[in-house]
């Protein structure tokens, strides 16, 4: 398979920057609500569903192969320089099933409980394979989520966390905002 042509990201209502590259296997949901950078590859078998508020991907990100979005309780916001990886999971919205709700979408929303929220990924984020990130989560700037991790709480910027519950391991060099000066000088 190939990627989606400029015309066909147009045709499904998407809004995009300069060298996108999207496989053809990556479904849209509320393609009217996505806008997506300049420099940003999405690989295969990912969805991207977006709810009222929209998905919004900033420029020289990557999300990877197999990676659900899945907005329908808030905004989802993927700053620049942000990279998703192998099977990770963003979640908006969440059934509560422990007080006696029902649960799923085929339940009109009088019986059910949602726990809903943005989720944001600051700018140089990175988060490892088959993370899940949960309602309400901001990942702060340059922090390095390890594979696996379980996100339901924020995390500070340049932090590095990983496991579930996810645990702070250490710290990230900050040397990275001077490279990306360096790269963008390069345009």
């Amino acid at each position: 398979m190939q990627n989606y042509s400029e015309t066909e990201l147009r045709d499904l209502g998407i809004d995009f920057g300069d060298d996108v590259s999207i496989h053809k296997s990556v479904v849209f949901f509320g393609a009217e609500q996505i806008r997506i950078g300049s420099r940003v590859r999405i690989d295969c078998f990912s969805m991207l569903s977006a709810g009222p508020e929209g998905i919004a991907i900033g420029n020289n990100v990557h999300l990877a192969a197999g990676s659900y979005y899945l907005g329908g309780g808030g905004p989802i916001v993927i700053e620049d320089f942000a990279g998703l990886s192998a099977r990770v999971t963003v979640f908006t919205a969440s059934d509560d099933f422990k007080d006696g709700w029902l649960t799923g979408p085929t339940i009109p929303s009088e019986f059910t409980k949602l726990t809903t929220g943005p989720v944001t990924v600051r700018k140089h984020a990175l988060v490892g394979a088959g993370t899940v990130i949960f309602a309400n989560v901001t990942l702060g700037m340059g922090c390095s989520v390890g594979a696996l991790s379980l996100i339901k709480h924020d995390v500070d910027d340049f932090t590095i966390v990983a496991g579930n519950p996810a645990r702070v391991l250490g710290q990230r060099d900050q040397q990275i905002l001077d490279r990306e000066a360096k790269y963008l000088a390069s345009l």
